[in-house]
């Protein structure tokens, strides 16, 4: 209708002054309200942070020369200490539900084998093979200084990516542990600020307590 008021509309609701964020680097800004434990928890963050920025690549690159020798050093004793030898099965193995598939390519069923040491002596074991392989068919298998079937000696590829999964392990070490030192001394620095509250008020509770 023509020349109807409106209802009232309530007023914008006032801003928060509790959920305002703070400004950027306010332990840093000269302020009545900065307190000693500020500028410390600031300086204390800082010498953190510089020193995971410094201790994290060095841990990084420690570790994983470390691993890389020492995986290094397992390939060349594996290569050294295993060869591969053909082996007959045993029975039939397990035919695949779908056959031709490319699951059916990617799968293997662990089937036991004959097959001959250096003494000429007939040894079994088992090992995996691809589905569907008839008995009496020939396979490659590794075989260690006990003459048991194990697996083939570590590749370049498996020596770098455990190495640089040692490596990046390292560097979340140092960084977990630099937010857990931080986590620390701020909750040292609360401690000591609670400590310091309770003390003025207990000196000033006196002043505003009325005897009846």
């Amino acid at each position: 209708m023509a020349g109807e008021i409106p209802p009232a509309q309530p007023p914008p609701a006032a801003p928060d002054p509790g959920r305002q964020p703070r400004p950027l680097l306010w332990r840093w800004r000269r302020n009545p309200l900065r307190r000693r434990t500020d500028r410390l928890q600031a300086w204390a963050a800082l010498g953190i942070l510089l020193a995971v920025l410094v201790a994290a690549p060095a841990a990084m690159f420690a570790v994983g020369d470390t691993a890389h020798r020492h995986y290094r050093g397992t390939a060349e004793h594996e290569a050294q200490t295993r060869d591969h030898r053909p082996a007959v099965l045993v029975h039939d193995a397990p035919r695949h539900p779908e056959p031709g598939s490319d699951e059916a390519k990617k799968t293997r069923y662990p089937v036991k084998v004959r097959f001959t040491g250096p003494d000429g002596r007939t040894r079994t074991g088992k090992t995996d093979v691809e589905p569907g392989l008839p008995a009496d068919s020939t396979v490659l298998v590794w075989v260690d200084r006990a003459e048991k079937i194990t697996g083939p000696p570590l590749t370049a590829q498996q020596i770098h990516s455990r190495t640089m999964g040692w490596a990046l392990l390292a560097f979340l070490g140092v960084a977990l542990t630099g937010l857990a030192a931080h986590g620390v001394t701020g909750l040292l620095l609360r401690r000591r600020n609670l400590a310091g509250w309770d003390a003025a008020w207990a000196a000033t509770a006196p002043r505003w307590t009325r005897l009846p």
